[in-house]
């Protein structure tokens, strides 16, 4: 029997909870989960915001453990070593994009928090193709957000072939934002950061960014005409997505990594005149993330934590949800 904490209907507290996951898949691994992050997906899959939450729900996607146990066809990985797992716990293998090395592309892709049990729990299970080794100089306790938040924002930079000397633009510097600040200012491009709060300028500085932009200024939003190659957007409320595209050299690209609930209201007319494009994507590959781990550590990228007790964990989705949470939560097995 495996320990965790539930939600049994949407937006409830999260009980102990314990399950039995049955016998181990020879493709399979069970890790020991020390430390797991906690995610605004979990929030909206805690909600049922996306209408795909199955109850009792055990959140949690952003897992660093060691493993614990190995299927008989496990040859990658080895038990006690560390490692990590994010949005994916398993994949098809034998479509055209899992043979084509996109595997966050694969519609038959398992995540690790839907029709399953996440990592808000002493130990989870998921196939060995979608476990990726932590690097020996990567921070444990704080890692776990570089699963989904970081791959995130770094995914467009690979997919994309972003070159060092672009200009790239962040709105919102929250969870994701203030990854993405790292990611693109050690990628070598000019960084600027699009925000609405004073109290966060001097620190996107400190992060990475080169500029700062108040987004309550139209006068500064206009006065960016014409400036950017790209600009991801992490935010999940509805802006003024003309105005930022006005921001765009010809060819840039407006890119969506939050997810706003609300159709995009987008002037076609500008975006064809300057050729530019508006696109999304999601968290990365294995090899991607494998990529993404390495950069981290060369570069020393580390989310900014707040760090609870797995037994907190209703007091930490409070505070997830408060907006208050600088930028990233763990809880931790003890």
């Amino acid at each position: 029997m495996i320990k965790a904490y539930a939600a049994f209907e949407p937006g409830g507290k999260l009980q102990p909870f314990e399950y039995d996951p049955g016998s181990l898949d020879d493709h399979e691994v069970e890790i020991a989960v020390e430390h797991c992050g906690i995610c605004h997906s979990d929030l909206s899959m805690l909600h049922n915001d996306w209408g795909i939450t199955q109850y009792p729900f055990v959140p949690g996607h952003e897992i660093i453990g060691t493993i614990a146990a190995k299927g008989a066809h496990v040859h990658n990985l080895s038990i006690g070593q560390r490692v990590g797992l994010g949005w994916h716990a398993g994949y098809c293998m034998t479509c055209h994009s899992c043979l084509s090395g996109d595997h966050n592309l694969c519609a038959q892709s398992e995540s690790t928090i839907v029709g399953r049990h996440g990592g808000f729990s002493e130990a989870v299970r998921a196939k060995a193709a979608s476990v990726v080794a932590l690097p020996d100089n990567l921070d444990a306790q704080s890692a776990g957000p570089l699963f989904c938040g970081g791959i995130t924002v770094f995914n467009p930079l690979v997919q994309y072939n972003i070159p060092p000397t672009a200009k790239v633009a962040v709105i919102g510097i929250g969870g994701l934002g203030h990854l993405a600040l790292q990611f693109a200012k050690a990628w070598g491009c000019h960084v600027t950061a699009f925000t609405s709060s004073e109290d966060k300028q001097q620190e996107a500085l400190s992060l990475g960014a080169h500029a700062v932009l108040n987004t309550k200024n139209p006068e500064e939003l206009a006065a960016a005409a014409n400036r950017f190659d790209l600009i991801l957007a992490t935010v999940n409320v509805k802006l003024d997505w003309n105005a930022y595209l006005a921001t765009l050299r010809p060819k840039g690209r407006l890119h969506f990594l939050g997810v706003p609930l609300e159709p995009l209201d987008i002037n076609v007319f500008p975006m064809i005149a300057n050729q530019c494009d508006v696109s999304g994507s999601p968290v990365g590959s294995p090899a991607t993330i494998a990529t993404m781990l390495q950069f981290a550590e060369q570069h020393k990228i580390a989310p900014i934590v707040e760090s609870f007790r797995m037994d907190q964990v209703n007091e930490a989705l409070a505070r997830l949800a408060s907006g208050k949470a600088k930028y990233r939560i763990v809880l931790h097995n003890r």
